[in-house]
């Protein structure tokens, strides 16, 4: 079964320096339809102005995965960390316990795009974290594993039974993912057009899956793509 989540029927929140669109419910949008999927818990799809940002302010319990689509974001936090991330690069941080951040568009011209994830963790009160993964120079036409329970296959390790794979595609590239019988996914394009089992999706669209075997995927034209399997 497959339930299509369209672009423009996701909640949308414009600040002037920030424009950001939210799959699921957040801040002060609300829909008891889509409060969050499984473990996760927000897809906010955000775009910050040149030179603005979001200020020092507090997470906890809650897994936190950040995708540059475009632009760059300087990240610092509590722990000590302070980094520019570039478009291609994914940023995790493992709130766990308590922990401070500020994410601010270092750039004076351009505008910084990039998806903001929350997993809900399976663990609370751990010692927070923070990992970075670079898929800049990725290779097209198949999926990337960006996070797992385990860290397998070089990815990053978050407190939840969550694969979270990538894939930039050329248009007219297929790929496949087997779906176990006790799994379900979340697919999140965030770039491009792709068919999915015979549904056809924009940018901003997303698919929950559920009682799948195996996803079929082949991009209309270039596009990158999120795919959660989650249990």
């Amino acid at each position: 079964m497959t339930t299509i989540r369209k672009s423009n029927e996701r909640g949308h929140a414009s600040h002037g320096w920030l424009d950001s669109y939210h799959t699921f419910s957040f801040a002060d949008y609300f829909d008891p339809q889509w409060v969050g999927f499984r473990s996760l818990r927000v897809i906010n799809d955000d775009i910050v102005m040149p030179g603005m940002g979001f200020g020092m302010h507090p997470h906890r319990d809650m897994e936190i995965v950040t995708v540059m689509l475009s632009g760059a974001i300087e990240h610092k936090d509590s722990m000590g960390n302070g980094r520019v991330i570039q478009a291609g690069e994914i940023q995790y941080m493992s709130a766990g316990r308590g922990v401070l951040h500020s994410e601010n568009n270092p750039s004076k011209d351009e505008a910084a795009h990039f998806l903001q994830i929350w997993i809900q963790p399976d663990e609370k009160g751990v010692v927070p974290r923070y990992a970075e993964k670079s898929l800049r120079a990725a290779p097209t036409g198949k999926l990337h594993l960006i996070t797992s329970k385990t860290g397998r296959e070089g990815s990053i390790p978050i407190h939840q039974d969550v694969d979270l794979w990538l894939a930039k595609l050329k248009g007219g590239q297929e790929i496949t993912h087997p779906l176990a019988a006790d799994r379900q996914a979340w697919l999140h394009v965030a770039e491009g057009r792709v068919n999915l089992n015979g549904k056809v999706l924009s940018a901003g669209d997303a698919a929950a899956i559920s009682h799948e075997t195996k996803l079929q995927l082949t991009a209309d034209e270039a596009s990158q793509v999120l795919l959660f399997d989650l249990n």
